[in-house]
């Protein structure tokens, strides 16, 4: 028997892992009990600083007694379970569900999914070709609206909206995931900026009444970008440097340091390309900010790398 540690001490439960008996902590998820135990299980919607809100089934496990799967990432664990995260039926479910959201969104920047459609064999043109990306890139203008009606927004390989010179929204990468809605709402910001308009196929994340970003309640703390787990959501200077072919991230440093704005004490992490800052995240085990900041700590950083001002005073 192998005895799984994940946080403070609890009252343990006892149950089958893929024909091994596990005792985990009580309140522990099945996800919990495989990311202690090594058991790669692929999840989009999860996010370690976010309550689970079990939108995009790829993490979806066999459960003795279950009619149908059910997701890791929010089941608990219950003494006697039997568990296989690796059945036919899993792999079966895993592949069809990889090959929708690869067929309907643009996962070509979303970590590990490459890997984990290979893995499951998933075939996303079964479902057809995939649409022709835009070639009118002049549509991509600062200041340009949102569809107020939804017609086209909610379609594959849309425009990506760049209304501000801090962070750009490509739609066309989104699967509907309702991390950034979390972010943005009570689970952390509180500002409720973004919200999912729309039902069926005509969803989408939106500000109120579809109006651009600047005209928002948005305060630009980008904390929707570090949950964001397919690059919907991006950096300008990230999406800049995609779009001109730049964007290398084998070749970025990361550098772990406090912001200086306040005296909260935040934990910024640089990634430097070329000695250039090209964005900044925050480690969510930090006990400050959770991954979380606010514009300054996000944005804040133009001026270090500044060569307009170069000697000047």
């Amino acid at each position: 028997m192998t005895a799984v540690d994940i946080g403070l001490p609890r009252r343990l439960v006892e149950f089958t892992l893929d024909g091994r008996t596990v005792s985990v902590p009580e309140g522990s998820t099945i996800l919990d009990a495989c990311t202690a135990l090594g058991i790669s299980i692929p999840t989009l919607c999860w996010g370690d600083t976010l309550q689970p809100r079990n939108a995009c089934r790829v993490c979806m496990v066999e459960v003795e007694g279950s009619r149908t799967l059910v997701p890791s990432c929010s089941r608990q664990v219950a003494p006697g379970m039997v568990v296989r995260t690796d059945s036919e039926r899993t792999r079966r479910s895993r592949k069809v569900v990889l090959e929708l959201l690869a067929s309907s969104a643009d996962l070509s920047t979303t970590p590990q999914v490459g890997e984990w459609m290979a893995e499951c064999g998933a075939q996303p043109e079964r479902f057809g070709p995939p649409e022709p990306p835009a070639d009118d890139h002049d549509e991509r203008r600062p200041g340009e609206h949102e569809e107020p009606d939804g017609s086209s927004a909610a379609t594959v390989r849309q425009d990506a909206k760049v209304d501000n010179d801090l962070y750009v929204r490509d739609y066309g990468k989104c699967i509907l995931c309702y991390k950034c809605v979390d972010a943005c709402g009570q689970q952390w910001q509180n500002t409720f900026a973004i919200a999912v308009a729309g039902r069926g196929f005509d969803a989408r994340i939106s500000t109120e009444f579809a109006r651009p970003l600047p005209e928002s309640a948005c305060v630009y703390c980008g904390n929707c970008i570090e949950v964001c787990p397919t690059g919907a959501l991006s950096f300008k200077t990230e999406f800049d440097m995609r779009d001109e072919g730049t964007w290398d991230e084998s070749r970025q440093q990361r550098t772990t340091t406090v912001c200086t704005f306040c005296g909260v004490g935040c934990n910024l992490t640089l990634h430097t390309q070329d000695n250039e800052i090209v964005r900044v995240t925050s480690p969510h085990d930090s006990s400050v900010g959770h991954g979380n900041l606010c514009i300054k700590g996000r944005f804040g950083w133009q001026h270090v790398q500044n060569r307009e001002r170069k000697g000047e005073p």
